[in-house]
């Protein structure tokens, strides 16, 4: 738009000359050369490859002051360009660092490469992993008749023990903590025998053994 001050003096429509700089297959083949950076032997960024997660992305090396004759006072500009994971982009980045020193090397994937890898680990470690289940609605008949069971008994009001023999041990322990009764547990599975025998008024009773099997 054209502005005089805070006036606008006229409008423009955007238009959209081209909707993407390449086709998808020019897309698709960049996107493999970028992964081989990384991945292949031959890469220049190969060092920063790990077996845990992708990158792809771009090495990068710029002499700043070509002019200067003294190679003692060169200096460089290192970078590295990419995005991770490589098959399904979710995060981009670019380092880039100004004058490393040179002792310690200033190529792209010396110097950027080994922050951008840093980084990305960083971030795939607190990433959290997806799993896409087919169904929710999973039906378990024996585990839908547990509960049923279960649910019976927890409606009923009870002045005596109930007999929770034949219940799912953790079923049984709800039940018996709800009453106000402490449970004490030996094994594992369903209840095979109780301690304070059904009938007993609650009142009488503080701790309950059940023997599971």
């Amino acid at each position: 738009e054209v502005r005089e001050g805070n006036k606008v003096l006229k409008r423009f429509d955007k238009e959209v000359l081209n909707s993407s700089i390449c086709s998808k297959e020019t897309v698709k083949k960049a996107q493999q050369l970028l992964k081989d950076v990384v991945e292949k032997d031959y890469g220049t960024g190969h060092r920063m490859y790990s077996k845990n997660f992708s990158m792809a992305g771009k090495t990068g090396t710029t002499q700043k002051n070509y002019v200067e004759k003294n190679p003692d006072k060169l200096a460089y500009i290192s970078s590295f360009a990419g995005y991770f994971p490589a098959d399904n982009p979710k995060y981009s980045c670019i380092v880039v660092i100004h004058e490393p020193d040179k002792d310690e090397g200033y190529y792209g994937a010396d110097v950027s490469g080994p922050v951008f890898k840093s980084m990305a680990q960083k971030i795939h470690a607190i990433s959290p992993m997806v799993d896409e289940v087919d169904s929710k609605n999973i039906q378990d008949a024996d585990l839908e008749k547990e509960y049923q069971q279960y649910y019976a008994e927890a409606q009923k009001k009870y002045n005596t023990i109930p007999n929770v023999k034949g219940m799912c041990g953790m079923d049984a322990v709800s039940l018996l903590e709800n009453l106000g009764i402490e449970v004490e547990v030996h094994g594992n599975g369903k209840v095979k025998n109780q301690s304070v025998s059904q009938g007993t008024n609650i009142k009488q009773v503080k701790k309950i053994v059940l023997e599971l099997s």
